[in-house]
């Protein structure tokens, strides 16, 4: 059992990463310096260094948690009686409710380290892999590039929407609506693309 002293250094540590989430969201990484984080998790500017050595140390913890949890909700939705449906309903949980790290997973991935980049991509391949072997048995035949754009939209569409729900107002129910349309996205048939006068365009 962890000591009152490793407790509450967690618990800093845990303050630290959520104050940095939500500036990193709103100003962006390269805007935010460790003083504001600072700021904002109510500490003096020195006990960050007792946790982190730089901004990028925390950028790089931040987004690898995200892909580590990312990517087990999505093993765990694998294993689901329908796994599509899962993996769609567990990523619009998290991303309704952790919109400010999905924010800046979307946005500054760039902005990690070389290690730290290595790691996060090869999570979210995996992750993103979970998807496709899920979305296969729906759309018999299609090559695993078409498979692969309709997972990457369909995150595109999961990861983006969220941030609008404050401008736009209240949604009944977000996270349902968002796994109904992502699963929309992902199984749509194709139809004939159509000209400005309504004819089918040739293709």
């Amino acid at each position: 059992m962890p000591s009152e002293r490793e407790s509450a250094k967690a618990r800093r540590r845990s303050e630290l990463l959520g104050a940095a989430a939500a500036l990193f969201a709103a100003e962006g990484f390269h805007s935010t310096t460790l003083g504001a984080v600072a700021a904002e998790a109510g500490v003096s500017a020195p006990a960050v260094y007792r946790h982190f050595d730089s901004k990028h140390e925390l950028l790089a913890e931040l987004l690898i948690d995200v892909s580590e949890r990312l990517l087990a909700g999505g093993l765990a939705a694998a294993a689901a009686p329908d796994p599509l449906h899962a993996l769609c309903a567990a990523h619009a949980r998290f991303a309704v409710s952790e919109a400010a790290i999905i924010r800046v997973q979307e946005r500054e991935l760039t902005s990690l380290e070389a290690a730290a980049s290595h790691r996060v991509r090869s999570l979210q391949a995996e992750y993103v892999q979970l998807w496709v072997n899920a979305l296969a048995p729906h759309l018999p035949g299609a090559e695993p590039a078409e498979l692969g754009l309709r997972v990457h939209a369909a995150l595109g569409l999961l990861n983006s929407t969220p941030h609008g729900l404050r401008r736009s107002g209240a949604v009944p129910d977000p996270e349902a609506l968002l796994t109904q349309l992502s699963l929309a996205a992902l199984t749509a048939q194709r139809a004939p693309l159509r000209g400005a006068s309504g004819s089918a365009a040739v293709r």
